[in-house]
């Protein structure tokens, strides 16, 4: 019984700590009275979601789209090029550092590049998508591959098996944890990348209402926006981890538990 309201508490602890925010934000803001214009409370966000809710599900389904064509890009992409960096020594201390420093390039000045080269609208969003998110799975399968001990190759050289022996039948199922793990991370900067896109180069997304709102100095709806994104974030991300825990199951410690 106990473990029963145990699990029942870690369930429900979500919505309690959200519930317990939004409630102290709303007191602060009142007992403060803080300006709408610098921090409006909740109930003036949910009514700007009542008020604007048409651009905001229009919007928050079109950053959405160009979020998961970008995510699904970086994962084909990603995991390519992981296995071809991991596949040698070599090749991973020579293309590594090349990576961090592409890496290292904010990608918000990619964007004019961008721009220039496909024009604004949905293409340099979901390539800023792209580029923003394929590299923790690129590091993460070259890491999973390069990380089989030596010793386990040898042993294994020395019973007759080749190089891609090694790494479909070793390599690749070491990798998967990293792999699985790798995309709840990316799938969040996918959305960085589609709002940093909409809100420099496009007439659509909640990167461009957002900022059609602080034009107008619309403060409510900026934090809609701003709930509308968390919200698509926490459930992709959720997606993430119980396809994680679905396709590694193997790996998992005895008693140990996802969340």
């Amino acid at each position: 019984m106990t473990m029963t309201r145990a699990n029942l508490l870690i369930k429900a602890s979500p919505w309690l700590f959200t519930i317990g925010l939004l409630l102290f934000w709303e007191a602060v803001v009142r007992a403060f009275n803080i300006p709408t214009f610098f921090l409006p409370p909740p109930s003036l966000i949910a009514q700007a979601f009542v008020e604007f809710w048409g651009p905001i599900a229009r919007n928050s389904w079109i950053t959405l789209e160009t979020t998961l064509i970008g995510f699904g890009l970086a994962v084909g992409f990603g995991l390519l090029l992981g296995l071809v960096v991991g596949w040698s020594r070599a090749i991973y201390a020579g293309l590594y550092p090349l990576m961090i420093g592409f890496n290292a390039i904010p990608k918000v000045a990619l964007v004019p590049i961008l721009v220039l080269w496909f024009g604004i609208g949905f293409v340099p969003a979901v390539l800023t998508a792209f580029l923003i998110s394929f590299f923790p799975i690129v590091v993460n399968v070259a890491t999973g591959l390069a990380t089989i001990e030596p010793e386990l190759e040898d042993v294994l050289k020395a019973l007759g098996a080749s190089k891609l022996d090694i790494m479909r039948k070793v390599g690749i199922p070491r990798t998967l944890p990293y792999f699985f793990g790798s995309l709840k991370v990316a799938i969040t900067l996918a959305f960085v990348g589609s709002v940093i896109s909409e809100s420099v180069a496009s007439n659509y997304g909640i990167g461009n209402l957002m900022l059609q709102a602080q034009a107008q100095f619309q403060v409510p709806l900026i934090f809609a926006g701003l709930v509308a994104l968390a919200v698509e974030g926490i459930v992709m991300y959720a997606l993430m981890a119980v396809l994680e825990k679905r396709m590694t199951r193997w790996a998992q410690r005895s008693g140990f538990s996802q969340t």
